[in-house]
């Protein structure tokens, strides 16, 4: 395998945005629905489409409008503040980019808000496309959105590796045709993540950066 392209996620995989989504979350369905539900309720959707999301905790469309708006007001108060990258992510997006490899974003974010979080994090420099949710649809875990990034990149599906932290990435990774890297790093556990059969699962960024080099001094050993 030679790797051309990376796609990423974005929260839970470049960007740590869990207490900001978790917050947003507690916010949105006590201040709507006025209901207490557990942390892993109110994540078990992340990686998924706000929209998708809000259907869990109620069935009428009208509370589930109302869930999101209230969910992105809070969120959005909050958000230039509270998202960073995880250890070492500026750094390996450096070195991926010295090598040659080009790099994406495929999120269930809404493109502008995805974009403005790469940029306030440091992340945007290297990256060359963003496929938002307001971009592609239908959205993970479909695979449409991961076809449309490689394309992006100018690549096909099987160059590009598919790297997230939720189940839903590695599900649409596959679908689409990518490698997939199931990072450990993120909302989810190694078991959720295994169920989905990534090819790999990594618990460093530095870990990518090794697994990417490998492959391509493999293909190109003059390099």
């Amino acid at each position: 395998m030679i790797v051309r392209g990376v796609l990423f996620d974005n929260d839970g995989t470049l960007v740590d945005t869990h207490d900001l989504i978790l917050s947003s979350m507690r916010y949105a369905t006590e201040t709507v629905l006025g209901v207490e539900f557990s942390e892993r309720d109110l994540m078990r959707g992340v990686g998924t489409p706000l929209a998708t999301q809000m259907r869990d905790f109620t069935d009428d469309p009208r509370l589930q409008d109302e869930l999101v708006n209230t969910y992105r007001a809070h969120n959005h108060a909050h958000h230039d503040k509270a998202v960073a990258l995880f250890p070492d992510v500026a750094e390996g997006l450096a070195l991926l980019r010295k090598e040659g490899v080009a790099l994406g974003v495929v999120t269930a974010k809404r493109h502008e808000l995805a974009w403005r979080g790469l940029e306030i994090a440091g992340a945007a420099p290297y990256v060359k496309c963003l496929v938002g949710a307001d971009d592609c649809e239908p959205n993970k875990p479909d695979p449409a959105p991961v076809v449309m990034g490689a394309r992006l990149l100018g690549l096909e599906p099987p160059e590009c590796l598919y790297v997230g932290d939720s189940p839903f990435d590695i599900r649409a990774g596959n679908a689409a045709g990518c490698p997939t890297v199931a990072v450990l790093w993120g909302m989810f556990g190694e078991d959720e993540l295994r169920t989905e059969n990534p090819t790999y699962v990594i618990r460093t960024f530095s870990e990518l950066v090794s697994l990417v080099k490998t492959s391509r001094k493999a293909a190109f050993p003059g390099r």
